[in-house]
């Protein structure tokens, strides 16, 4: 266990330790997009995959009900009965309606140690649930802001094709006078059709991702309503430091840890296979066999002790050990694995928050200053000898630079949905 925390300190130690904010990534106060909102509610809903999830969650409360059960005794109740006649005798009838009790006596710890085990599974299955839920969530919202960018970048690239319409126009008019040759002419012809082809790749983007949000939400519609990009935003305190205990909200780490509890209870498993069995049976019943033919039926009863000890199993039980000690190093390699990987994946989603914040921030700047130079060549060509064709260059590098700013936009967005996931977002709620 002292491995286990060194561990968790080492990875975490770039993470500062601060107070945690009680109700921060509660999925519905991180995503508070009207139209994200509803697809999440629908995903949870009819996902396939979360039902699944659920079903297993299901067999593992099914397995934890039998593990309690089997420390209580067992009873049976039966019913036989017999008629036999001789020549010259009359006809015999023995009947016998026994109730029989077993219980066996958990000397080695054997019994415990399979209901530990199953509790464990249990909640290993509920957490691995939770992880289900939560990768849903993320997606659902990874999805939707796809959907939003491109819509975005769709407007934008159709306001480039007018653009390149204008340009193609304005150089055909130029060799009509000699000021320009057939070669620049077709040079703008191919700017046009690249940018018209483009904007046939983003309709089939859109629908490609729509579809694949239909999947994921388990209902098909004919669009997928959405916002504007100006108009959504990611609610995650994403400038901030963040506890090392927070990681322990994650439900892959807690699935890692059930599991590996798991496996230590099926060591004290298989090692009780070396300890007596005690078994304790009781029968009683009404019978009126017993030694002659008594009617009416007497109460019998009847009470049995066995012990047992095993002596030589051909290795067996050594054998079981050696694989339960195998099984339960595995399971603390899975769980160290996970707390590496839940460090790594805050820092990342941290750090990716807040060089992408810096990022976009220069991209507005980029946009202010394109959309000034923009303005500036119109000035210049009304009050000069400035061609139209500088002020249509002015307008494709603002195009640009509003295409570039909505892609680093989705990239901060993305930053925050992989800062919920790290974080372990709660998602019950």
């Amino acid at each position: 266990m002292n491995r286990i925390i060194v561990l968790l300190i080492l990875v975490c130690s770039t993470i500062s330790v601060v107070a945690q904010t009680e109700d921060s990534t509660t999925w519905r106060n991180v995503f508070t997009d009207p139209q994200l909102r509803k697809l999440i509610e629908m995903a949870l809903e009819h996902n396939a995959d979360l039902r699944t999830a659920n079903l297993n969650v299901e067999q593992a409360d099914a397995g934890l009900r039998i593990a309690r059960l089997v420390m209580l005794p067992s009873l049976t109740v039966g019913a036989e009965g017999s008629l036999s006649k001789t020549k010259g005798t009359t006809t015999t009838k023995t009947y016998n309606v026994p109730l029989t009790m077993q219980w066996e006596v958990d000397l080695s710890g054997r019994l415990r140690g399979e209901k530990r085990a199953a509790l464990a599974n249990y909640w290993s299955t509920a957490e691995t649930e939770r992880a289900v839920r939560l990768q849903l969530i993320a997606s659902v919202a990874t999805h939707y802001y796809t959907l939003v960018m491109t819509d975005a970048q769709l407007s934008v690239t159709r306001q480039s094709i007018d653009n390149a319409r204008q340009t193609v126009e304005v150089m055909e008019a130029l060799k009509g006078v000699g000021m320009q040759n057939e070669a620049a002419v077709s040079q703008a012809r191919a700017a046009y059709l690249n940018v018209a082809a483009s904007e046939k790749s983003l309709l089939q983007q859109i629908k490609t991702t729509e579809n694949a949000l239909m999947v994921l939400i388990g209902e098909k519609h004919d669009s997928i309503g959405r916002t504007i990009w100006k108009d959504t935003d990611v609610c995650i305190a994403d400038t901030m430091s963040y506890a090392i205990e927070t990681l322990a909200n994650r439900p892959d780490v807690k699935a890692a840890e059930y599991a590996l509890k798991a496996q230590m209870a099926q060591v004290d498993v298989a090692r009780a296979a070396f300890y007596p069995q005690l078994t304790i049976s009781a029968s009683a019943g009404w019978t009126n066999n017993v030694g002659e033919i008594v009617n009416p039926g007497q109460i019998l009863l009847n009470a049995i002790g066995s012990l047992v000890q095993p002596l030589f199993n051909k290795g067996r039980n050594r054998a079981n050990i050696r694989i339960a000690k195998a099984q339960q190093e595995q399971a603390l390699v899975a769980f160290n694995q996970s707390l590496l990987a839940a460090g790594g994946e805050l820092s990342d989603a941290l750090s990716a928050c807040r060089l992408s914040n810096e990022r976009l921030n220069l991209r507005k700047q980029e946009v202010e200053e394109a959309e000034r130079a923009y303005d500036v060549s119109k000035i210049i060509m009304q009050n000069s000898s400035n061609t139209y064709l500088e002020v249509l260059t002015a307008q494709s590098v603002l195009i640009q630079s509003r295409l570039t700013v909505i892609t680093d936009w989705l990239d901060n967005i993305q930053g925050k949905i992989n800062l919920f996931k790290a974080l372990g977002g709660n998602i019950d709620n």
